[in-house]
């Protein structure tokens, strides 16, 4: 298999990678996050590269891209610790709403494309542990329209957001709860209530009551898994960035760190614990390229690839965070430095759309769905 990457994609690597050392020094992500994590104005400034329409078809006003070039585009913004909901609005969000109605997709794409919009996913409620299919939020048929009654929790991005893709159960003609739907959901039409997060970002909560709402499609749950697929992936190459370039820093900082009047870099015993943590930053990201590589593919392969590879994504990044803070010592984890907003990343990383415990447990349910297929 070919890992080289094309000329068209390296040259897409480096355009991210000019404005990130450009435009997204750690000042200026510091500075987002003390000011309570607000990114609009870092959308607007992906939208002028380009980026926010990287996967959009060109029918729509977007470059059409695919995962590859997606992958390419995370790991630079993970590098920079870019402070933006891109995954969730640029990835997941636009996977989902290609699935819509057309005259739905045509009032939308291009303004997702253009950066004009915001539009992310609101699928989390308590109790549901990450499954996809725990859903109370419901929805009901209101003449040609739907309306939509319920609460959604830590959504990115959410007191900022234009709208939403909302998951319900839409209830049957009997009453009874049936299939879960996507629905498109604007901000004006339920309550928000935004809060920080650790890591320097914003999420929200919201509250539907009765909210108006254009369905995207009635039995959704297969599309909704594929969007969160994409979306792990989009993760994971963030992920690999943001280790990629905390590793860097430590090794920089062993190198200039004087002890007994020599670099503490020529310590045997810190020498084997970088290597350590440098061969887990290359597992991760095998397990990030071969996640995306697998995005095309059936949905139980491609279900337990994804897993597959968060598993080995949250142990990486729980032992990269863990070992880069502890071999700078006491500076590893103040505020002012930048290593410390590369774990909390790295923390806040290992719980989106699940935690490393949760998909091990899809890895054993997808290795059943494919018990004598080889995959």
């Amino acid at each position: 298999m070919d890992f080289d990457f094309s000329d068209d994609q390296l040259a897409l690597r480096e355009a991210v990678q000019r404005w990130v050392d450009k435009g997204f020094g750690f000042e200026r992500r510091h500075a987002i996050a003390k000011a309570g994590g607000a990114t609009r104005a870092v959308w607007d400034e992906l939208a002028g590269l380009g980026l926010t329409g990287l996967a959009i078809d060109p029918d729509h006003g977007g470059l059409g891209f695919g995962p590859v070039e997606a992958m390419v585009v995370n790991e630079e913004l993970g590098r920079g610790l870019v402070n933006a909901p891109y995954v969730h609005a640029a990835l997941v969000a636009p996977a989902l709403m290609a699935a819509a109605p057309a005259a739905l997709q045509s009032a939308w794409l291009p303004r997702i494309a253009e950066g004009s919009a915001l539009v992310v996913l609101a699928h989390q409620e308590r109790r549901a542990r990450w499954r996809l299919d725990h859903v109370g939020t419901r929805a009901v048929r209101n003449g040609e329209g739907w309306t939509l009654s319920g609460t959604k929790g830590v959504v990115p991005a959410g007191d900022e957001a234009d709208a939403f893709v909302v998951t319900a159960r839409i209830a049957g003609a009997d009453g009874d709860r049936a299939g879960i739907g996507l629905f498109l959901v604007e901000a004006a039409a339920v309550q928000r209530h935004g809060l920080p997060t650790h890591d320097g970002a914003r999420v929200a909560d919201l509250v539907l009551d009765k909210a108006p709402a254009a369905l995207i499609a009635e039995d959704g749950i297969e599309l909704l898994e594929h969007a969160v697929d994409i979306g792990l992936a989009g993760f994971a190459a963030e992920a690999v960035g943001v280790m990629d370039k905390l590793v860097a820093m430590t090794a920089d900082y062993l190198n200039t760190r004087r002890q007994f009047g020599v670099p503490i870099a020529s310590f045997q015993a810190l020498r084997h614990r970088i290597a350590d943590v440098k061969m887990q930053l290359e597992l991760a990201r095998s397990m990030s390229y071969y996640a995306t590589l697998k995005l095309g593919e059936a949905a139980p392969a491609r279900r337990r690839a994804v897993a597959q590879a968060r598993v080995q994504l949250g142990q990486s990044m729980r032992f990269v965070g863990q070992q880069c803070v502890q071999l700078h010592g006491g500076i590893g984890v103040t505020d002012e430095y930048a290593g410390s907003h590369y774990f909390k990343r790295l923390t806040a990383l290992e719980f989106v759309f699940g935690d490393s415990l949760h998909h091990l447990g899809e890895v054993s349910e997808r290795m059943e769905d494919t018990a004598g297929v080889f995959v």
